[in-house]
């Protein structure tokens, strides 16, 4: 069973996770529309037509995928006795890579976007699940 002391580590890694996002996303903010074929304008345009929960809606599920993705970490470095900093990045990159990466790429494939946007993308949730993951592993069980 996991110990109150195991979630405050996931808690933590999902809070550190989201947090890259938020400067990842800001940093590529540009970029990121390009490659969606949007202007920063017609961002904008779109964000002041939604109500407030629906603005807010992509951020928290962000970060209930990143606390459910640090419980499956968990899990895996468990199974495995691999609780210490490097094991929990390096099971985070494994599972991005088998897992994410694959899924990001078949379904952007199918939808027509563009390679671009499956970079950004995907590069975000590789630096998501490495934060997870050492943290998680660090934190140990």
């Amino acid at each position: 069973m996991m110990q109150p002391h195991s979630l405050t580590g996931i808690l933590i890694a999902a809070i550190v996770a989201w947090l890259f996002g938020a400067v990842y996303y800001t940093l590529l903010a540009p970029r990121w529309l390009a490659a969606q074929g949007k202007t920063v304008e017609q961002h904008k345009a779109e964000l002041a037509a939604k109500p407030a929960w629906r603005k807010a809606l992509p951020f928290v599920l962000s970060f209930v995928a990143e606390f459910l993705m640090g419980m499956t970490l968990y899990g895996i470095m468990t199974h495995g006795n691999l609780f210490y900093a490097r094991a929990g990045a390096i099971s985070g990159a494994f599972c991005w890579f088998g897992l994410v990466l694959t899924t990001m790429a078949v379904n952007n494939a199918y939808a027509g976007r563009r390679a671009a946007l499956t970079v950004i993308d995907a590069a975000h949730w590789l630096g998501v699940l490495v934060i997870i993951g050492a943290v998680v592993g660090a934190w140990g069980p």
